[in-house]
This record gives structure tokens, C-alpha cells and sequence, in this order.
């Protein structure tokens, strides 16, 4: 069973930045190439919904509402994901999850990090 550890998260003051990570252990170099990763959000009452991902063709994508002050990029050496969260207003406040997705349908979450942006 593939972990994700998750880090970053935190209390910030509108306008203010967070750099998340999501590591998958046990994975290897050539795996984490080969899987679509992601980042989604889910604030209270609300569904979970992409924020950015990467697929594995290099293709990236971001939510709309993101678009501008977020940004996603990973280290393949270090087999790390990262989210880079600039400009954060209240309503990007959510538990932020870390996706992997392998090209079989498998896909594992990491337990979530909690970002809160104060106004």
C-alpha cells in the first residue's frame, strides 16, 4: 500500500504564500515519471476538487480559480510533488490532498493538509 506523505500546510494571512509537498514512498524514479499526480481541495460542505495536476504526458492543469497565483512543478530526482501557493485568499482555505494516479486506475490519497487563510 503506496503512502503519501503530505507537508506544508498551515495558518496564513491573506495575500501571504505556502509551498506545499507530497512525497509517495516506496515509489521509484521511473514510476513516479510514468503516474498523473495531483492536488485537490475540499473545504467544509464541499466536494473534493482539483486544484492543478500534472499527467504523465507533461500535460499540466490548473483550476480556474487558482490560475495565476498557484503553481505546480515536481522534482522527478527527488520523487517529490509540490504545490506553490501565492496570493492566497480566504476562500482557498481547505484540507489540501496529494493525488496519484497509475495508468492501471489505481489511485492512492494522502491524508490531507490543512491550509487556513485569514482575512
Amino acid at each position: 500500500q503506496m503512502e503519501l506523505v503530505e507537508s506544508g500546510g498551515g495558518l496564513v494571512p491573506a495575500g501571504g504564500s505556502l509551498r506545499l509537498s507530497c512525497r509517495p514512498s516506496g515509489m521509484i524514479t521511473s514510476t513516479f515519471r510514468a503516474v498523473d499526480l495531483g492536488w485537490y481541495r475540499q473545504a467544509p460542505g464541499n466536494q473534493r476538487d482539483l486544484v492543478a495536476g500534472f499527467t504523465s504526458g507533461g500535460a499540466i492543469s490548473y483550476a480556474d480559480s487558482v490560475k495565476g497565483r498557484f503553481t505546480i512543478s515536481k522534482d522527478n530526482s527527488k520523487k517529490t510533488l509540490y504545490l506553490h501557493m501565492n496570493i492566497l485568499k480566504p476562500e482557498d482555505t481547505a484540507v489540501y490532498y496529494c493525488s496519484v494516479r497509475f495508468r492501471d486506475g489505481r489511485e492512492y490519497w494522502g491524508r490531507g493538509t490543512q491550509v487556513t487563510v485569514s482575512s
